[in-house]
C-alpha cells in the first residue's frame, strides 16, 4: 500500500509540474508580442535602421562624422576643425594652429598641446570649438580625421 501511495503523490507532482510548465510557456508567447511582422513584431531593413541612427545622431550619412576620411596636406596647408573634429596624424610633421591660446586636447597622452608645438604620429586629438584650431603641415601629410573641417 505504501508504494501506491508514493506513486500516486509522483504522480500527482508531476501533472502539477507539467501543468506549471504549460502555463509558463503559454506566458511567455503571449508577451512576446504576437506573430513576427505584424505591428507588435515589426520587420526592419539595415538602411532603415542605419537612417534612423543618423537621424538620431543629427549627422548626415555623407561624410556625415562617424566615417574616417583621409586627407592629404602639401607643406604649410592648414587643417582647422570644427567643434568635436578628432584627427590623428598618419605620416609627416606638421605643429599646432591655435589663434586662442587654449591649444588642443591630445587624448591619447592626456595632455593640451600649445599652439607651434609638434603634433604626435598615431595620437588622437579633438578640436573643441569652431574657432580655428588645427594642425598645419611642416612636410607632406596625411591625417585621418571624423567631423568637420572649416
Amino acid at each position: 500500500m505504501g508504494s501506491r501511495r508514493l506513486s500516486m503523490i509522483i504522480a500527482i507532482f508531476l501533472a502539477a509540474a507539467l501543468f506549471c510548465l504549460a502555463a509558463y510557456n503559454a506566458g511567455l508567447a503571449s508577451a512576446v508580442g504576437g506573430q513576427p511582422g505584424s505591428g507588435s513584431d515589426p520587420l526592419v531593413t539595415r538602411s532603415w535602421v542605419e537612417a534612423f541612427v543618423q537621424q538620431k545622431l543629427g549627422s548626415a550619412p555623407a561624410g556625415g562624422g562617424l566615417v574616417w576620411e583621409v586627407k592629404e596636406l602639401e607643406p604649410d596647408e592648414v587643417f582647422l576643425g570644427r567643434a568635436g573634429t578628432e584627427f590623428v596624424l598618419r605620416g609627416g610633421r606638421a605643429v599646432i594652429v591655435d589663434p586662442t591660446g587654449s591649444g588642443i586636447p591630445d587624448l591619447t597622452a592626456g595632455t593640451n598641446v600649445a599652439a607651434g608645438k609638434g603634433v604626435a604620429a598615431n595620437h588622437l586629438f579633438v578640436a573643441p570649438k569652431s574657432d580655428g584650431r588645427g594642425i598645419q603641415a611642416q612636410t607632406r601629410v596625411i591625417i585621418m580625421f571624423r567631423g568637420g573641417s572649416l
